[in-house]
């Protein structure tokens, strides 16, 4: 029964960590939904208006970081787009990493070391698939001649 018990934390713990580096890339978005939907509901519009409103900003904002990131050309603009989204998700696996080591790790210099780790590669995550949602430059495609 304890393996039984072991192989299930592994397991979930290795679920949690790929659902972290799946949703890494909507961290803004999500911040910008839940602060609009908090807003929305403090001025009286109820939950089911928050939510919508919430939702709306969420869309926007990660339509408008493609859309940006689509037609912005100069390189050091496409970086601090990326940046934009990527501090927030590195933050966020900073946290979730802490958060799992906790349980684990006796040592606070260990834990802050591993939630670092975790950070780094949340961070390197987040900014691959974002680079990668963006449209390709045309100036460096490769051109094929017929």
């Amino acid at each position: 029964m304890i393996i039984v018990s072991i192989l299930l934390s592994i397991a979930a713990i290795g679920f949690f960590c790929w659902l972290l580096f799946a949703l890494a890339v909507f961290a803004l978005p999500l911040i910008v939904g839940v602060t609009a939907a908090t807003w929305a509901y403090s001025t009286g519009a109820g939950w089911l208006g928050a939510g919508l409103i919430g939702v709306l900003a969420a869309g926007m904002t990660f339509g408008i970081g493609q859309l940006l990131l689509a037609t912005v050309r100069p390189i050091w603009a496409r970086l601090l787009i990326a940046a934009a989204f990527v501090a927030p998700a590195v933050i966020a696996g900073f946290h979730a990493t802490h958060g799992i080591v906790k349980h684990t790790m006796p040592s606070e210099t260990w834990r802050t070391v591993f939630s670092v780790i975790g950070a780094i590669a949340v961070g390197i995550v987040a900014f691959t698939r974002i680079t990668g949602m963006a449209a390709p430059d045309p100036t460096t495609e490769p051109v094929s001649h017929a």
